[in-house]
């Protein structure tokens, strides 16, 4: 996910994408406690996705 993709959307587009998001990163930390998670650099991914999203909505908020 690119950020240049992230900031064309509309707010309530962002906070749709923030909830998946999170919502992802959620069951990526419990597969991994449960130790069904083979990839873990996605839980970095997930995590730098929300990152980019949150940004977006501070610049089209502010």
């Amino acid at each position: 996910m690119n950020y240049t993709d992230i900031q064309e959307k509309s707010e309530q587009e962002l906070l749709e994408m923030l909830k998946e998001k999170k919502l992802e990163l959620f069951t990526l930390k419990a597969k991994q406690r449960t130790m069904q998670l083979t990839n873990t650099s996605e839980l970095r991914i997930a995590k730098k996705d929300i990152a980019k999203i949150n940004t977006a909505l501070t610049v089209a908020r502010g």
